[in-house]
């Protein structure tokens, strides 16, 4: 029986949006948030799948994911990446867990009308 290579975690760097739904904890006029995260997992896409049930069991409402690769693919794009970053995508690998970075609410602009 042949032995599979077992397959390395790494960390992915993801941006989600997110829409209202209630208990979702976002400020009061939002009409949804942006959050930056950084999620283990064996491949991008398992990354994404841990990382939208997570959000899922949070209450909140996922709706597009946007994946920017490891640590080592966005250093290859020129992606400037600070020690804070850094820190935190090294706690996720050695936590295996998903990691909320940054999140950046959206509310509707004054005076804007939607059609």
């Amino acid at each position: 029986m042949e032995k599979k290579p077992k397959r390395v975690q790494q960390v992915y760097t993801l941006l989600v949006q997110i829409g209202r739904k209630d208990g979702d904890g976002l400020p009061k006029g939002a009409t949804g948030a942006a959050l930056m995260i950084f999620a283990s997992g064996v491949d991008e896409a398992e990354a994404v799948r841990e990382t939208v049930a997570i959000l899922k069991q949070a209450d909140t409402a996922p709706l597009d994911v946007t994946g920017y690769g490891t640590l080592e693919e966005r250093e290859a794009e020129g992606h400037e990446i600070e020690a804070d970053e850094r820190a935190l995508m090294q706690r996720a690998l050695d936590e295996n867990s998903v990691i909320v970075a940054q999140m950046t609410p959206f509310f509707d602009e004054p005076g804007k009308t939607v059609h």
